[in-house]
């Protein structure tokens, strides 16, 4: 199982950067980047809180850190055309010698689209539109031309040049849903991700298992990844959307090892309980490598 490094972009250029090196100089496998302008505001953090774009990060990261893949977790489709975002995938690929890996989901954080006037529809409108995206993204990027006669997108022999090192480069759906979603990414996706503990992510393996068997689909085709707030040694932190694991090195090695146990391909830690100080999270994330090893 691949051990990843997610840091967030709410913290400075220098912490992010450093946070990477360390992971390209340690043996991590890659460093994740969220995609948001602002703290979400839904989950009490302050919405002035400065936040670092996603699409220049991952371009500035593939130039400044060796050897780790660099990834997106997940590029929202409402901020920005497909056939745009198949420009910049394939400028980071070609910027980091074919190391990013395109992460997209449809969606969601509410006042980061009532601020800057972005459309959010329904679900059912909201994921057909992701559905479209994901067919440009995927012609645009592998496809000397593109013509595409969607309800949402319309493409006319378009051309994304240069494309990617990778051929092809990898594509990674972020989603939950069960009835949908997870049928999504059974359909279109190489990768997926999904918030959880190790008992959730094995329900929602198994579900998108069963949606790759109704559409003829290897599902080992499909590499499997996750994150949950990480905490390496302390108290676990309260009130929290997402899933919490760890407390202490021992709790947190028994958790990995479910994590490998499960199958899941890649675990994600996010940096943002891992220390106040850059040096704090260096000094946290040698302790998950060598659990990690075990």
């Amino acid at each position: 199982m691949r051990i990843s490094i997610w840091p967030g972009a709410a913290q400075p250029w220098t912490d992010v950067l450093e946070v990477s090196r360390h992971a390209a100089d340690t043996g991590w496998h890659g460093v994740w980047i969220a995609d948001h302008f602002m703290p979400n505001a839904g989950a009490g953090f302050d919405p002035h809180h400065p936040v670092l774009e996603a699409g220049s990060l991952v371009a500035a990261l593939g130039a400044a850190v060796p050897r780790v893949r660099i990834g997106t977790l997940v590029y929202g489709n409402t901020y920005r055309h497909p056939a745009v975002l198949a420009n910049m995938a394939a400028t980071a690929d070609q910027i980091s010698g074919g190391r990013f890996t395109l992460g997209v989901g449809a969606g969601w954080q509410i006042n980061e689209h009532a601020q800057y006037g972005l459309e959010l529809p329904p679900t059912k409108q909201l994921i057909d539109r992701f559905v479209e995206a994901l067919q440009v993204l995927r012609g645009l990027l592998r496809d000397p031309e593109t013509t595409f006669d969607g309800t949402h997108y319309q493409l006319t022999d378009a051309v994304c040049e240069p494309k990617p090192v990778q051929d092809p480069l990898p594509i990674l759906i972020g989603a939950k849903g069960e009835k949908r979603m997870l049928r999504v990414v059974a359909e279109h996706a190489d990768m997926w991700n999904a918030w959880g503990t190790p008992d959730l992510i094995a329900h929602k393996s198994a579900v998108l298992d069963r949606h790759c068997a109704d559409v003829g689909r290897d599902p080992a085709s499909i590499q499997r990844t996750a994150q949950a707030t990480t905490v390496v040694d302390g108290p676990l932190p309260e009130g929290l959307s997402t899933p919490v694991i760890g407390g202490s090195p021992a709790k947190l090695a028994d958790t990995i090892a479910e994590y490998r146990a499960i199958g899941l391909d890649e675990l994600i830690i996010p940096d943002g309980r891992l220390g106040a100080t850059v040096a704090e999270k260096r000094k946290a994330m040698d302790v998950i490598l060598g659990l990690a090893a075990h």
